[in-house]
């Protein structure tokens, strides 16, 4: 991929004025598919209750999202490239708001789940493209490295957004709403893209590899369906999995030797090669791996154990959001003080201690005790300003549209992996506590169908316990849930310490992103 070109010259220099409203229209994208993630959490339970999905389902229906987005994230950047990244922007938002309109059809989980991954192919078409256009826009590099900042930052405002707008909604509409909010939103979009932004093309980028896009797409999503299964089984003795993991090493392995012999790869794998673009580009996957799990976990507590309202619980998952946004707009400072190295690894353990936190407490969780490792989440997950700003500059200008795919494909996959490992361990240890009690035996004497619908997740357990007049039976449920969200706090924490260190010897020292914009 080469110098970037608006046909049939060079892109224009836009005015200081247009250049600060452009970003705003390409941060609004990722503020409203953070959002539509982060209304889901909310959005959740109520959905849970009328369409009654299994525990896979539901899982399915938080990741089909981000795996479809992840797997054509290379595939439609490379397409955007050639085709234009205005026009594959302003497609993606036509995509995101006709997929959340058929939700009005929607009355199955296998029907909500496809609209999950319509809203995929939506969100691939237009985060791709953001950075790279940010990349082109912004030719001074402390204006670059502030875009980027305020850029990184929406992602906290859209997780504060996200949970109020869909707790408002939730109180007055049904859950259905929680998708149609994005319809008005993504036509503002599309009228604001349209007279603010530019339109940007690869001058060369060589004849689009197909196959290889066909390879990156079976080998993700056949990597993580296999993750699933091992978890939901809770054993490595499941044939389907490992074939599944099989063809994902294939694939991927097949995928990897493609690019690397091309001389016009559908992803450029030699942009690893620098260490600070691989540590930020390790350093995104581990943190929205922690956050997003963590929110989506969060979410079913407030709820279904402490039993506050849609909005009540919006308001609750505040802090991660706010302390999010605030640090990343601090990072860029901190980091020419301390270094960037510093502020990146320290970030990420910071959220590896406020998720350890939640276990650390003990039988004594509260929702006091869950803002203070909130805080901690969020403080910690603002270094992504700093990951993306040495994503950025850690590649040249030229690969700017490869270095934001795998930027955007590291954001989602990481969130993908997150929700369903420690999604997958927190069910299984959900089910192990609760089956393993006197009053789920009970309930299996008196009806083992009850009883099976009950085990698959903690609102069934809850509704089926009202209905059935067992109160102790809901005890039972939101007890061992709450152990099993610790359990997963220990988890993510451990491993989002580990990422810190990795993270802190594979930067160079003395890294700097203000000076790495360029």
């Amino acid at each position: 991929m080469t110098t970037l070109t608006t046909p049939p010259g060079p892109a224009p220099v836009l005015s200081r004025a247009r250049r600060w409203a452009a970003l705003a229209v390409l941060s609004a994208s990722l503020l409203v598919i953070t959002m539509d993630m982060t209304i889901l959490n909310i959005a959740l339970p109520d959905m849970a209750a009328e369409l009654h999905p299994t525990a896979a389902q539901q899982l399915w229906i938080v990741d089909a999202y981000s795996l479809v987005l992840a797997g054509l994230l290379v595939s439609v950047a490379a397409i955007a490239d050639r085709w234009g990244r205005k026009r594959m922007l302003m497609l993606g938002y036509a995509v995101f708001a006709g997929a959340s309109l058929l939700v009005m059809a929607a009355d199955t989980a296998g029907e909500v789940i496809a609209v999950r991954a319509l809203l995929g192919v939506g969100g691939a078409m237009v985060m791709p493209t953001t950075l790279s256009l940010i990349r082109v826009i912004f030719t001074d590099p402390k204006e670059r490295a502030t875009a980027l900042s305020i850029w990184a930052s929406v992602s906290g405002l859209g997780a504060v957004v996200g949970p109020l707008v869909g707790g408002f909604l939730l109180d007055h509409f049904s859950w259905h709403a929680a998708f149609l909010v994005n319809v008005p939103l993504m036509v503002i979009g599309i009228v604001a893209a349209l007279f603010l932004l530019t339109e940007s093309r690869a001058a060369n980028p060589g004849r689009w590899d197909a196959f290889a896009a066909v390879l990156s797409l079976v080998g993700m999503v056949t990597l993580v369906w296999a993750i699933k299964q091992f978890g939901e089984e809770s054993s490595f003795a499941v044939p389907s999995a490992w074939a599944a993991l099989t063809i994902a090493a294939v694939t991927l392995t097949w995928f990897v030797r493609r690019c690397l012999r091309s001389d016009h790869p559908l992803l450029d794998l030699g942009l690893f090669k620098g260490r600070q673009f691989s540590a930020g580009i390790i350093a995104a996957l581990g943190t929205t791996f922690s956050m997003v799990a963590a929110l989506l976990l969060v979410a079913q507590w407030l709820q279904i154990v402490q039993g506050v309202s849609p909005i009540e619980s919006g308001i609750r998952l505040m802090p991660i959001a706010i302390a999010g946004a605030l640090s990343a707009l601090v990072a860029p400072i901190l980091s020419r003080r301390i270094g960037s190295r510093a502020v990146l690894a320290g970030g990420l353990a910071l959220a590896g201690v406020g998720m350890l936190y939640l276990r650390l407490i003990g039988d004594s969780l509260s929702l006091g005790h869950m803002n203070v490792a909130l805080c901690l989440v969020g403080a910690g997950t603002g270094a992504l300003a700093i990951g993306s700003a040495m994503i950025m500059g850690g590649a040249p200008t030229e690969k700017a549209g490869n270095a934001g795919a795998l930027e955007e494909t590291a954001y989602e996959f990481g969130g993908t992996l997150g929700v369903t490992i420690l999604g997958s361990i927190s069910a299984l240890l959900f089910r192990a506590q609760f089956t393993d009690s006197p009053q789920f035996d009970a309930l299996h004497q008196a009806d083992p169908a009850l009883a099976g619908q009950a085990e698959e997740s903690l609102g069934a357990a809850v509704t089926i316990a009202g209905e059935a007049h067992m109160p102790d039976l809901a005890t039972q449920a939101t007890d061992a849930f709450t152990h099993s969200l610790q359990s997963a706090g220990l988890i993510g924490g451990i491993l989002m310490l580990g990422v810190a260190a990795v993270v802190f010897f594979l930067t160079p020292k003395g890294t700097e992103v203000s000076n790495a914009a360029h």
